[in-house]
């Protein structure tokens, strides 16, 4: 079942799957205030998270994060279809996100691309991914 989700459990799930090795506090953002967190609830428990913020006609996806024990089994695909599923319904022209670059084989599945916007971050590399509808 895909809710809202009160912001004390999305920040749990960001830092255990995102960056465990960090404090707590890393895993803020300064607009999460002004965001939407959903996630995926299995029976009860949430093992799937992310944020969303508006801007104008562009909807981001932030800190999608999938607990490692519920990994590849379907619960992010699902979260990640409803949110195509509510751009498209509320006539959002893009949806975009920061994506490590080794993830985005997982993007391009549901039909996102690649721009041409690299950076780097942590020591990781990221590239801005997008659908526009």
């Amino acid at each position: 079942m895909i809710n809202e989700v009160p912001y004390s459990d999305v920040l749990e799930i960001r830092h255990k799957v995102m960056y465990p090795e960090k404090e707590i506090d890393y895993v803020i953002l300064p607009e999460d205030d002004k965001g939407l967190h959903i996630g995926y609830y299995k029976e009860g428990l949430l093992v799937s998270v992310l944020s969303l913020f508006l801007n104008n006609r562009e909807l981001q996806f932030r800190k999608f994060a999938t607990l490692a024990e519920f990994q590849g089994q379907g619960y992010g695909s699902e979260l990640l279809k409803w949110v195509l599923d509510y751009a498209n319904d509320m006539k959002f022209e893009r949806v975009w996100c920061n994506s490590r670059i080794e993830k985005t084989d997982f993007y391009k599945k549901f039909e996102f691309v690649e721009t041409d916007q690299i950076f780097e971050k942590d020591g990781r590399q990221f590239v801005i991914l997008e659908r526009k509808f």
